[in-house]
């Protein structure tokens, strides 16, 4: 939580520069106390998986978050039971005049597909706008932050000649940005692609802030506050061992892959790997969560204006 400090006072500037929470009293005094309403578009397969791996996250802070779970409308899902997709899911169209404090659009493995070729890409373009008037803060994950990053400003995402795979050590790039509080200067994070987006095509477009990078795998997390976003490209939400079950399937089904780089001991598939990211992880998803918390409007009906 923020430290509360009067605004004139000459350390509420320092402490705020340095990336530390601050909050004048005036704004202290003005708040009140209500869930806060994050969406989760799930257009990840293995849906619960997924559900299972952000819920951990932005429920890890002391606030009430009200996750809701959100499908696209006619896209059906085929590795999730349908009476799990009835019971606990929404389709976007039945969403639509809802307001929400926070929304995940998460990845999915369609990103050898151009984006104008998924079959649900004219209800995400919609789902992305809708966003600008009924969402306060929407977080892109790995394609879901590739599709909102082309969609706002035309970065295109490019094929690489082999998947990245594995644990990257990554650098921070703005220690006192608000969302990387707690951020050590290096790091590493799952990364689990076969596209990337290009640093020089990100610096070009206008607005945009790079906040994490890695030299072996590019940008990895980029701020838009113009469209109060954020992108990332990789998976600070895997669980441990996610990447063992993806290399497992491919080796089952004889996919040529590589053994995840810096993710086994001594890169040894026989040994069980080591969750090195689980802590940044919770700081960033913390650190989001307590962004909208001190920003969002008590009334709903405000988010978007």
């Amino acid at each position: 939580m923020p430290i509360t400090l009067p605004a004139t006072l000459p350390a509420f500037d320092v402490l705020r520069n340095e990336g530390v929470m601050v909050m004048s009293p005036e704004r202290a005094q003005a708040q009140e106390i209500r869930p806060l309403r994050i969406g989760l578009l799930n257009l990840m397969p293995k849906k619960i998986q997924t559900e299972n791996q952000f819920a951990r996250l932005i429920g890890a802070t002391p606030l009430q978050i009200d996750l809701q779970l959100i499908r696209m409308s006619e896209h059906q899902a085929k590795n999730t039971a349908a009476e799990h997709m009835e019971t606990f899911y929404r389709p976007f169209s039945e969403v639509k005049s809802d307001k929400f404090d926070g929304l995940i659009i998460t990845g999915a493995p369609i990103e050898h597909l151009e984006f104008s070729d998924v079959t649900y890409w004219d209800e995400l373009r919609e789902v992305m706008d809708w966003t600008q008037t009924n969402v306060h803060s929407t977080f892109g994950v790995c394609w879901g932050g590739m599709a909102m990053i082309n969609h706002f400003h035309g970065v295109a995402k490019h094929m690489l000649d082999h998947k990245a795979f594995g644990c990257f050590r990554h650098q921070n790039l703005a220690p006192t940005s608000p969302f990387l509080r707690g951020f050590s200067d290096e790091f590493v994070i799952p990364v689990s692609r076969w596209t990337e987006m290009k640093d020089a095509e990100i610096a070009a477009a206008p607005g945009l802030r790079t906040l994490l990078g890695s030299e072996q795998v590019g940008p990895c997390l980029v701020e838009d506050p113009a469209h109060r976003a954020l992108y990332i490209f990789n998976h600070f939400e895997y669980d441990s061992d996610t990447l063992k079950q993806e290399y497992d399937r491919d080796i089952a089904a004889g996919t040529p892959i590589n053994v995840p780089d810096n993710y086994y001991p001594n890169d040894n598939p026989a040994l069980p790997p080591l969750n090195r990211w689980r802590s940044h992880a919770h700081l960033l998803y913390g650190n989001w969560i307590n962004e909208i918390y001190q920003s969002t409007p008590y009334d709903m009906a405000e988010i978007g204006r």
